[in-house]
């Protein structure tokens, strides 16, 4: 683990991983899990519940700001009671899916964890979506009941599994609400705005004999910075260009986890 090449380099690898879970959350609008994990695990050597734990605590702070008021400034508009709904169901879910889990032996959850992302590049890169002519600014206030089932279920995955819980709340946003991307996008991050994922990282954190902190710290401050960048390259691409660099990537993470 990097804790045994001194603290320095711990909270420096600690702010490149963030840095790389930034961009990609604030690009594709998730919260970052699904790249910090495979990175956290390969290049510092983190099994894949400490991952998991150190990944949804680094979430805990509001990572996702500069991405939201990028968007903002771009005229994107959140709506806010969709987004309330979203939140109450989300606490629930990521605790449930934590304790999950922390009963799933390390090598079958990463072995889920791959798999996950493989199917998750394959629906993405079949998904149909209507053209983007509705992309930014929908003029009609979606219905907020649906967010209860949609957090729900992105908490649940975001305990399960140690992301943000976006790369599930989009796609249920766009298919089923009908949300232009980027306002999808912009629902999921700022989902992540409270510490919504507190209940998990406690399961996590009780789990497990220590917690490396200062590798979390520089985390968290990466990933600061990579989120403002990625927001802003985001909403400077199509929406459907942004699905096939999307799926291209969960396909190369994948293959990092499996060939560790």
């Amino acid at each position: 683990m990097a804790g045994t090449s001194g603290p320095t380099f711990t909270f420096l690898a600690g702010m490149a991983a963030g840095l790389g879970g930034g961009v990609l959350s604030g690009l594709f609008g998730v919260g970052g899990g699904i790249v910090l994990i495979p990175l956290l695990a390969v290049l510092l050597g983190l099994n894949q519940h400490q991952a998991q734990g150190v990944t949804l605590a680094a979430l805990l702070l509001p990572n996702t700001l500069p991405a939201v008021l990028h968007f903002r400034s771009r005229g994107i508009p959140i709506h806010w009671p969709l987004v309330g709904a979203m939140v109450v169901a989300f606490l629930p879910g990521v605790w449930g899916g934590a304790r999950i889990a922390n009963q799933i032996p390390e090598g079958p959850l990463r072995l889920g964890f791959v798999g996950f992302l493989l199917i998750l590049a394959l629906r993405t890169f079949l998904q149909k979506r209507p053209a983007e002519a509705a992309t930014d600014g929908s003029p009609e206030s979606p219905p907020w009941a649906p967010g209860l089932v949609i957090g729900l279920v992105g908490g649940c995955c975001a305990g399960l599994l140690g992301i943000g819980g976006g790369v599930v709340m989009i796609p249920m946003l766009v298919l089923w609400l009908k949300l232009p991307q980027h306002e999808a996008q912009l629902a999921s991050i700022a989902v992540l705005l409270p510490p919504v994922g507190l209940p998990g990282v406690l399961v996590y954190a009780q789990s497990q004999s220590s917690f490396p902190w200062l590798l979390l710290i520089g985390l968290a401050f990466g990933f600061q910075l990579g989120a403002f960048g990625g927001a802003r390259i985001a909403t400077r691409i199509a929406g459907p260009r942004l699905q096939r660099i999307f799926a291209g990537v969960m396909v190369v993470l994948a293959a990092m986890l499996l060939l560790r």
